[in-house]
């Protein structure tokens, strides 16, 4: 009987407080999920986890020594990822980062390739970008990685001390000049001798990435991966 009572509570509830699909809008769902399972099924996967040399891992080919590197999903204009990233960025809506977190957790768990990381370590965003934001988005998708894949999360090893123009509508040889000299290694302690997985929201052509790669590089010891949640096809 209480389980009973429990259970239509609950219906009671969900019809002023609904819980709905971030994708579809259904309200058939879960609370425990961010979206339905059919929106789940549409997200383009990209097996670059369990995947060597991979179009991630190329991209930094004579550019930045990595060990391994990958990203969760495609990225394409008007998609349902483009929309969980907007949520994420613009929206204030840290659950989508958790969810794009979670997921790439779990890619993590299923391949070896990536045992050796000791910690997670967030693109830094510039402090005037994170005091809008209130957050920073790539820390957000670490949180989410790390509650499934147990490793650390490491804030304030480096910082970004520079702040730059949004980077959308600028060429490679633009980016890469428009990055250099941004971050800075303000705690190599915590990186000396260690394997850095650096982690962002999207690769575009990877200049940021580079640029805040080759400074976590300059530190002894450490070994460098990338992982994104999603890459620019």
């Amino acid at each position: 009987m209480p389980l009973q009572i429990s259970k239509h509570f609950h219906h009671f509830l969900h019809l002023f407080y609904p819980h709905n699909c971030e994708g579809c809008g259904t309200d058939v769902i879960n609370d425990k999920y961010f979206i339905c399972a059919r929106c789940l099924h549409a997200l383009p996967e990209t097996g670059f986890f369990s995947k060597p040399i991979n179009p991630v891992e190329k991209l930094f080919y004579g550019r930045l020594p990595v060990t391994n590197a990958a990203a969760a999903f495609y990225f394409t204009k008007n998609s349902l990822l483009q929309h969980l990233l907007i949520q994420l960025k613009y929206k204030n809506n840290k659950e989508a980062g958790y969810f794009l977190g979670r997921m790439m957790g779990h890619a993590l768990l299923k391949t070896e390739r990536f045992n050796e990381v000791a910690v997670l370590i967030p693109l830094p965003l510039n402090r005037k970008k994170e005091h809008i934001r209130g957050y920073n988005q790539a820390a957000i998708i670490c949180e989410g990685i790390s509650e499934v894949w147990r490793k650390p999360v490491c804030t304030d090893a480096v910082t970004r001390i520079r702040f730059t123009e949004t980077q959308t509508h600028q060429n490679r040889v633009s980016r890469w000049q428009n990055m250099e000299g941004v971050f800075r290694v303000t705690r190599p302690e915590l990186l000396k001798n260690r394997h850095i997985l650096l982690v962002d929201d999207v690769i575009t052509t990877g200049a940021t990435l580079e640029a805040c790669g080759s400074a976590i590089k300059e530190i002894e010891g450490t070994e460098l991966s990338i992982a994104s949640a999603a890459y620019t096809i």
